[in-house]
């Protein structure tokens, strides 16, 4: 599908959508801010994506100028980095806040939540405006909840 070009008025919730609407540009913007830079052959072992949709989104991120490539050519072979430019950066904490809204809602509606939502998202801002229910479904971000591999608990 051709990405939509601005040529026109354009909503401004049709255009957030168009720049973090894709399956996983949030989680990537999320990687990103989280441990400064990601390299593509280490975000594929890490979240569940194929090379083709990494890429795609990798790409659509880059052309809305969210993320920047960088090449560091003084190695062999180049290793490439994708980090946040200042308008990604701008941007977490709306995804934070749509993100806590998202569990909120999800455990109010009663939709599973996946015990990696809790494990990736550990920084005290999650955990403060989330720790009922984190505790009401033993998600805790430790060791022994990992190991666990805690999942939503409904009676």
């Amino acid at each position: 599908m051709a990405r939509k070009t601005f040529d026109e008025p354009t909503n401004p919730y049709h255009y957030t959508l168009h720049c973090i609407g894709g399956k996983w540009k949030m989680t990537i913007l999320h990687e990103i801010h989280t441990y400064g830079k990601i390299h593509f052959n280490e975000t594929l072992k890490v979240l569940p994506v194929s090379e083709k949709v990494l890429s795609q989104q990798l790409k659509e991120l880059l052309d809305d100028g969210l993320i920047r490539r960088v090449v560091h050519e003084d190695q062999f072979p180049p290793a490439i980095d994708y980090e946040l430019t200042v308008e990604g950066a701008r941007l977490i904490p709306a995804l934070d806040i749509l993100y806590i809204w998202s569990i909120r809602q999800m455990d109010a509606r009663q939709v599973p939540i996946d015990a990696d939502a809790f494990v990736v998202h550990q920084s005290e801002k999650y955990v403060d405006a989330l720790r009922d229910i984190m505790e009401a479904n033993d998600f805790w971000p430790d060791a022994e909840c990992r190991r666990r591999g805690g999942r939503t608990k409904r009676t």
